[in-house]
């Protein structure tokens, strides 16, 4: 059998597991046309199908999935090998692939990644913004960026800044015009500003005070998906928003928004970069966690 390349095997590894040729093409720099045609060669030289391809979507088959499972322990093997010789150029260099939801991609592109710059200029971060939780390791990437309590037990995770609070904000004109609530059972006569979750239910809003917690079905005439958006309808007074501190921080502190329930405010959430424990720590990686440690022990 005339044995295949490094390239196409790790080609075939981006395509099974993005599972799109778009995705995975552009995760390697080149076309999804020339990706096709290399997978298409692959499969005849090793005389097997291991994609199924419709118009929409190509998926592994059995062979597919057995061949993905038996590469990437021997891929990230090799990885670990050549960082490792990459260690005695002196120089950290590499890229570190992170996926974080918006907000917490603002702070690292606000607090850590100008560290990184810094201190380890031959290190490329690459931020990819997703609101779901995904499996980081099956989608390519080094590390993540969620609430701590989100985080996969098999992690390891290290806190990044300042806990996070969530809040309750309207703009001062719908205050003056609707009334501002005093506890949680008001704003069900309030327009309420809808969180559409990435799993596509709706986020019921939390509260807690001395003890006590009570979760409300927000509704109202608006459903967003994005915090950043939901910031702009509340300032725009179209409701009230619920989401997380950093999202509405400006807002609140030039006074376009006005935090509310201030005393049924639940306790803040560490907000966590997480990576895998079973694999060696590509150097690149262990760059950013130090700058990462670096910033929350000057902002402490």
């Amino acid at each position: 059998m005339n044995r295949p390349s490094l390239n196409d095997l790790t080609a075939f590894m981006a395509v099974a597991t993005h599972r799109n040729f778009r995705r995975a093409a552009d995760s390697l720099g080149t076309a999804p046309s020339t990706l096709s045609h290399a997978m298409r060669a692959l499969e005849e030289r090793l005389g097997v199908r291991l994609l199924n391809r419709t118009t929409r979507s190509v998926a592994p088959t059995e062979a597919g999935m057995q061949l993905l499972a038996q590469l990437q322990p021997v891929l990230a093997s090799l990885d670990e090998a050549l960082n490792g010789v990459a260690e005695f150029r002196g120089a950290v260099a590499g890229t570190v692939r992170i996926n974080a939801p918006r907000v917490a991609a603002s702070l690292l592109v606000r607090d850590i990644v100008p560290m990184v710059a810094e201190r380890f200029p031959e290190v490329v971060v690459d931020i990819v913004v997703e609101g779901q939780l995904i499996d980081i390791v099956a989608s390519g990437f080094d590390a993540g960026v969620r609430l701590a309590g989100s985080i996969p037990r098999d992690m390891i995770a290290v806190p990044i800044g300042q806990p996070v609070l969530f809040v309750c904000v309207a703009a001062p004109g719908y205050l003056d015009r609707f009334g501002t609530p005093e506890t949680p059972d008001d704003l069900a006569r309030h327009r309420c500003i809808g969180h559409r979750m990435p799993s596509g239910k709706l986020y019921r809003w939390e509260f807690e005070r001395a003890g006590q917690e009570l979760v409300v079905d927000a509704g109202g005439s608006l459903i967003l998906d994005d915090e950043e958006l939901m910031v702009d309808a509340a300032v725009a007074g179209l409701g009230i928003a619920y989401v997380a501190g950093p999202a509405a921080e400006a807002a609140l502190r030039d006074g376009r928004l006005r935090q509310l329930l201030a005393a049924w405010t639940p306790a803040p959430e560490a907000v966590a970069l997480y990576y895998p424990g079973h694999r060696a720590v590509p150097p690149a990686l262990r760059a950013f966690l130090d700058c990462v440690k670096a910033a929350r022990g000057r902002s402490v």
